[in-house]
């Protein structure tokens, strides 16, 4: 039975320079195992998490290139199965026993040496389109707190905000705050997560401000992810 502590070793080596568990491999591939063993920390963590998720994210090296088009399979002598990657290049990752016994490959359609793979924790969209402000506070919260358990370089950080990303084709968002029905927060392009390179996305970023503030999205944003200082 591994510890708690080695499989947060595991998440620090894990998808760092397109390596699995800290060994060269084909960039356009990465094992199975080594993917579960980062991801299930997620499923077995303990404290609150029910407003945040965590999703196997594809990220392009180059600002460049872009995650469309891509494909990614999970490959095994019996296993093979299609994982749909959201706009920002996130899949939702299937713990299944068969492709973990079975050794399986993760397998991406994208040229070798353009891609890294990346356990991402986001914030829950919600469908209405109307956050809470003190609800989107909680939220990152319990994103950072996730994040200081298997990353101990998060420890000084806080939160400062979060983003709301859309495609670029959505000039105009729509983020506004309810509070007087003001103006729209005024949307840039950048990256859907802080760090990564490629910032083809309209981005709506919120600094955390009054508890009773409530953030309306107009447009459904396809992520919401937590700003850390």
């Amino acid at each position: 039975m591994h510890t708690f502590r080695h499989h947060v070793a595991l998440f620090a080596l894990l998808f760092t320079a397109g390596s699995a568990v800290g060994e060269p491999v084909d960039a356009e591939w990465i094992s199975y195992r080594d993917a579960y063993r980062s991801m299930v920390l997620f499923e077995k963590y303990g404290k609150a998490k029910h407003l945040i998720q965590q999703q196997l994210q594809v990220v392009p090296r180059d600002k460049s290139v872009a995650p469309d088009g891509l494909q990614l399979t999970l490959q095994g002598k019996r296993t093979r199965l299609n994982l749909p990657l959201d706009a920002t290049g996130r899949a939702v990752f299937p713990l299944l026993k068969e492709a973990y016994d079975d050794n399986a490959s993760l397998v991406l359609n994208g040229k070798g040496g353009q891609f890294l793979f990346r356990p991402r924790v986001s914030l829950v969209v919600r469908p209405d389109g109307v956050y809470e402000a003190a609800e989107l506070r909680a939220a990152c919260e319990q994103a950072l707190a996730y994040q200081r358990q298997v990353e101990p370089g998060m420890r000084a950080s806080r939160c400062t905000g979060v983003r709301f990303v859309f495609a670029r084709t959505v000039i105009e968002p729509g983020v506004r705050l309810r509070k007087g029905e003001g103006p729209a927060l005024p949307p840039v392009d950048g990256a859907a997560f802080a760090g990564d390179a490629y910032e083809g996305f309209r981005v709506v970023n919120y600094t955390f401000g009054e508890a009773r503030e409530q953030v309306v999205t107009q447009n459904v944003p396809l992520a919401i992810s937590p700003l850390y200082q």
